[in-house]
């Protein structure tokens, strides 16, 4: 796997597991996990949705499921978000999630598109 460090990545901790691959990103809260991942970070069996999602691309696409009330650590601080569960091969990326707008509101992280620094430089308090 190959990891692109000058994009906004993180660590994000469930549990007593680390996923090293978390990027920021301005849409959905997303898990692009296998069933392993799901299993390996021993999450809930995803929830169905009663939507499809359109991606970027502008194919749509039904979510595995949703995982409510997922409680996350971003560097030491806990979160509790919803995530929406894609297949893997839907998801053309070498990250296993991504923190989107839900998130990035929810931590009041600090966009700054003219900057190298990361976003969670400067993010709110925990709750």
């Amino acid at each position: 796997m190959t990891i692109d460090y000058d994009m906004a990545v993180t660590q994000v901790q469930i549990g007593k597991n680390t996923i090293e691959d978390v990027l920021f990103d301005g849409g959905l809260e997303l898990i692009s996990s296998p069933k392993q991942l799901r299993l390996r970070l021993r999450l809930p069996k995803p929830k169905p949705t009663p939507y499809n999602l359109r991606m970027a691309n502008q194919t749509t696409t039904k979510p595995m499921g949703l995982i409510r009330d997922l409680t996350i650590y971003v560097h030491d601080i806990l979160y509790i978000t919803t995530f929406i569960v894609l297949h893997n091969k839907v998801v053309d990326s070498n990250y296993s999630m991504l923190l989107g707008r839900p998130w990035l509101k929810d931590a009041k992280a600090a966009h700054d598109w003219g900057s190298t620094l990361l976003p969670y430089k400067g993010m709110g308090q925990s709750k």
